[in-house]
């Protein structure tokens, strides 16, 4: 679905480096700016800093002079207003706003616009007034405010989850089990330790072992981890055999 985020008369420069940051992390690119404050905003260094490698966001970027401008071809507004308004369109937190725009049962719009206002004033009543939803993300009643930057990235982030989001990328290789006998003879291992210790008994050994054997099932510890474990019980053998001397 064409997704556009509309930065309109934003001051810092800095600010629009971290929305083409935070869109792009979440798979977005087209971003407008209306009529901000520094007419090459997308050249300055303090921009492209703050992309931290988003460049090629901030050069498909586009600035217009109006908004009509930055919404042609969008047919579904969000406004971002934190501060409540009397009379407007319906205030929603993004979220279940999102499920009920993509609900099988719902006419899905063909572009879905992002509206976020100035750092200072936020969002102009006529503008809000434009659009189909005044979103509000749900924050600390007595510390709402979000930085610019900061309520890109939510808001991209919850869109990109509801249209299907991103797998987690594991970084760790998947869990092996050691197999029955190699965990057997670590077993072995550790009741020649236990006897060495005299912490068990071979002639009276009650259920200490099917314990421990049942105990290492459950942990499924791997290959490696039986060499660890093989590894203590030596050690228990050797300062059993320096006691013993």
């Amino acid at each position: 679905m064409r997704t556009r985020f509309v930065l309109i008369r934003t001051s810092h420069a800095g600010n629009v480096g971290a929305a083409a940051r935070a869109m792009k992390v979440m798979g977005f690119d087209d971003l407008v700016l209306v009529a901000p404050r520094w007419p090459n905003v997308l050249r300055r260094q303090e921009t492209i800093q703050r992309a931290s490698g988003a460049l090629d966001v901030l050069e498909k970027a586009r600035i217009v002079e109006t908004l009509d401008e930055a919404l042609d071809g969008m047919d579904h507004l969000c406004a971002t207003a934190m501060t409540p308004r009397d009379f407007g369109p319906p205030t929603r937190a993004p979220r279940p706003h999102f499920e009920a725009l993509l609900a099988p049962d719902a006419l899905r719009p063909g572009g879905v616009a992002f509206l976020f206002g100035s750092e200072r004033f936020g969002m102009a009543n006529e503008d809000v007034y434009r659009c189909h939803v005044a979103m509000s993300i749900p924050a600390n009643p007595s510390f709402g405010s979000l930085n610019l930057g900061a309520a890109i990235q939510v808001v991209a982030y919850e869109w990109r989850q509801a249209l299907g989001g991103y797998a987690v990328q594991s970084s760790t290789a998947e869990h092996q089990p050691a197999d029955a006998r190699h965990l057997n003879g670590m077993l072995e291992h550790w009741r020649e330790a236990l006897v060495a210790l005299d912490y068990l008994d071979p002639e009276a050994p009650k259920k200490l072992m099917p314990r421990l054997n049942q105990l290492f099932n459950r942990a499924q510890p791997s290959q490696e981890e039986i060499h660890i474990l093989r590894g203590v019980a030596k050690a228990m053998l050797k300062a059993a055999e320096r006691a013993n001397r």
